[in-house]
């Protein structure tokens, strides 16, 4: 079934998927305000949507609440046959965020309603420019969440993952419904990285009480209760190493490999 991307519709209705990126205005894209300020009906999770509160002036916002998803999409599906809807999704709304399931119930549903999704700053990288630059080459990202994914799954990844000695940034690391999942994936990492490996946390990226730790692989076990779910967790690759300062630890460096062909 297609779904229709940018094209006219009838009644005039659209739907937008805008990404908030990490969660400032000052971080949100053009492209994203602008699609708000088109909207006349915005939907989302209460705290993304708190978030943007500032720009909703005068537009009905429609409210829901984690684990309702399937519930949004349908409802903004449905509202977007004869108005400008905008649904919005924290970071970037194509990495672990609502377009999938936007898109699929669209597909399935074999909806005529034109659907743009509007890109945003995802958390990898929102966080990963907090502690310098430790995403410069290849990485790989990882959720922890085990509520749509099966934990041996989980496990099998994070396997692989750790093998190719990159640096591997992990989404939704540790919850109070499952504290467990960020010490069995940091074991996982052990088996195959030295415990001398940058290890990075930030927390509240871009915004209110926002904080960053660095540490190593060896050491961030005694960390473990600095992470929750609005924490963004970093382990280095084979080449990752902390910037240091006369003591200080200013950030965390990934080489882009420039170093193997000019002097600097």
């Amino acid at each position: 079934m297609e779904v229709l991307l940018l094209q006219s519709h009838d009644n005039e209705g659209r739907l937008y998927i805008v990404s908030t990126g990490p969660g400032s205005l000052l971080q949100m894209t053009p492209g994203a305000l602008k699609a708000l300020g088109e909207a006349d009906c915005v939907i989302g999770n209460k705290f993304y949507l708190d978030l943007v509160m500032p720009v909703l002036a005068g537009k009905e916002v429609i409210t829901s609440s984690m684990g309702r998803e399937v519930d949004r999409a349908k409802k903004a599906l449905a509202l977007a046959e004869n108005r400008v809807v905008a649904m919005v999704s924290g970071g970037d709304a194509g990495i672990y965020g609502m377009a999938s399931i936007v898109l699929e119930v669209a597909e399935r549903s074999g909806t005529r309603v034109p659907v743009e999704v509007i890109p945003g700053i995802t958390a990898a990288v929102s966080a990963a420019a907090r502690l310098g630059s430790p995403l410069s080459g290849d990485y790989i990202t990882m959720s922890l969440s085990d509520l749509l994914t099966p934990w041996e799954e989980i496990e099998r990844r994070l396997d692989l993952a750790f093998q190719m000695r990159v640096p591997v940034v992990l989404y939704n690391p540790r919850s109070r419904g499952r504290p467990h999942n960020l010490g069995a994936a940091i074991g996982i990492a052990r088996r195959h990285l030295p415990a001398g490996t940058p290890v990075g946390v930030v927390k509240n990226a871009y915004r209110e009480g926002e904080e960053r730790l660095i540490t190593t692989l060896g050491g961030f076990e005694d960390h473990f209760t600095f992470v929750d779910m609005h924490s963004i967790v970093f382990i280095g690759g084979e080449e990752t190493r902390i910037w240091r300062d006369e003591g200080d630890e200013r950030g965390i460096i990934t080489p882009r490999g420039y170093h193997r062909k000019y002097v600097y």
